[in-house]
């Protein structure tokens, strides 16, 4: 009996893919790459993007084809709105939410236990029983980066997006797990630790009188860093402006294992914007959150998430988001083209702004990148970096890899046991997102 998974989106439901993983390999299946192959096919949705809700669409109804001739079962979970919930009902034999996912085996055994009882029962917005899955060891897919959830949901409801729709609310992971889990990681030679969450600095907030709130969790993170006699970088993605406190960034400055990379994202670089987005962050906010770290924390890489073309955004506004991205020297940005998703409060309202016009914001905005992008990387020049090897690079002979600041660097070695360790590289050349150097002995 073989299985196969398909993860779209983001970090989350590749993070959460690991303990579907696990759950799937304890019924007694194993992996296999060609879909074709399969007995148990399972699609990890993502309801933010309506390209990843396509892609969906387009392979359940190939996979329902398969069927006249083969023994399959088919499975979607993740992120769903309610409204494509219905509609997978439809198509998977199974659909689930994550929280369930514990009693996946008792679905496939009974065989599409989640039909017109799926809708009687409604999305649970409160993740009830969330911690069952949490206990679900993962089956990491890398033996040298992992992902480590520390909260499910969001409470911020942004108008532009449908995340609280689809993980309902926040919940808060116990501390205590997830410290064992980062210890653990670290212990066995993980050199790069994820901290993941829909809004990671709100962690502990659902649960005041009983857990401790994010910077506390870094602390403890950190001593765990000096305690153990490794090399290991710890991240966390994504924050949000309105909750990153300066404790925040003197504790990333205070341990050494905790990475001197920050992904802030900022969205737009009009405050009107930011309001009708419903950030709650107004670009002074934002502005003394990066001083802080600039000033804490100087050697940090910042990246951040852009939106180009939300409804309404005018050619001047469109410009503060270029003075913004000019202000905040950027290492890299997430820019995306606005498109109004179903359940996201925005989608009720008219799409101003055409294509045309958003994929020419979209290629200002990257063209304005590369200048800030290229001008750090120009500095690393002739300095030595400490670099995670990660893969084979696409020219033969070559070697590529990630900075502590995630920045892309490629060097020449054909030595492939390198992968997955931390090296030295003196740079030597530069171009707007990567660069290029020399492995040190």
């Amino acid at each position: 009996m073989k299985y196969h998974l398909i993860s779209l989106g983001c970090q989350m439901n590749a993070s959460d893919g690991e303990r579907v993983r696990t759950v799937i390999e304890q019924m007694g299946y194993t992996w296999t790459e060609d879909e074709k192959e399969a007995n148990l096919i399972g699609i990890l949705a993502c309801s933010v993007r309506q390209n990843a809700i396509d892609k969906i669409y387009s392979k359940i109804h190939k996979w329902n084809k398969w069927k006249n001739h083969s023994n399959l079962i088919t499975f979607v979970s993740g992120c769903v709105l309610p409204s494509d919930h219905e509609k997978f009902l439809k198509l998977f034999d199974i659909i689930f939410q994550m929280k369930d996912l514990p009693n996946l085996p008792e679905m496939i055994h009974q065989y599409g236990i989640t039909t017109p009882n799926g809708i009687q029962n409604g999305f649970d917005a409160q993740n009830d029983n969330i911690s069952e899955f949490w206990n679900v060891k993962p089956d990491y897919t890398s033996d040298f980066e992992a992902f480590v959830p520390i909260q499910n949901g969001c409470d911020k409801f942004c108008s532009f997006c449908a995340v609280p729709y689809t993980r309902g609310r926040e919940v808060s992971r116990p501390s205590s797990e997830i410290i064992s889990e980062v210890r653990s990681l670290a212990e066995r030679g993980y050199k790069s630790i994820t901290l993941l969450g829909q809004n990671v600095n709100s962690y502990g907030l659902d649960k005041p009188e009983t857990e401790i709130m994010f910077p506390e969790l870094l602390r403890q993170v950190g001593q765990l860093g000096n305690e153990i006699n490794t090399e290991f970088w710890v991240y966390f993605t994504s924050p949000h402006p309105r909750d990153m406190s300066d404790e925040v960034i003197e504790v990333i400055a205070q341990y050494k294992c905790l990475a001197k990379q920050i992904h802030l994202p900022l969205q737009s670089g009009d405050d009107k914007l930011l309001i009708a987005m419903n950030r709650k962050h107004g670009l002074e906010k934002y502005r003394q959150s990066v001083s802080t770290i600039r000033r804490l924390i100087p050697e940090a890489t910042l990246f951040t998430d852009i939106i180009v073309g939300f409804t309404g955004e005018s050619d001047e506004q469109f410009e503060a988001t270029r003075a913004a991205m000019k202000e905040f020297d950027f290492n890299m940005a997430y820019i995306a083209k606005y498109s109004p998703r179903p359940g996201a409060l925005s989608h009720r309202w008219f799409d101003s702004v055409p294509l045309e016009i958003k994929k020419d914001r979209h290629q200002i905005l990257t063209q304005d990148l590369k200048l800030t992008s290229r001008s750090y990387n120009d500095s690393m020049i002739d300095k030595t970096f400490r670099v995670l090897v990660r893969a084979a690079a696409k020219h033969d002979g070559y070697l590529a890899g990630l900075t502590e600041g995630k920045i892309n660097v490629r060097f020449m070695s054909e030595n492939t046991d390198l992968i997955g360790q931390i090296v030295d590289v003196k740079i030597k050349s530069a171009i707007a997102f990567s660069v290029e150097g020399d492995l040190l002995d």
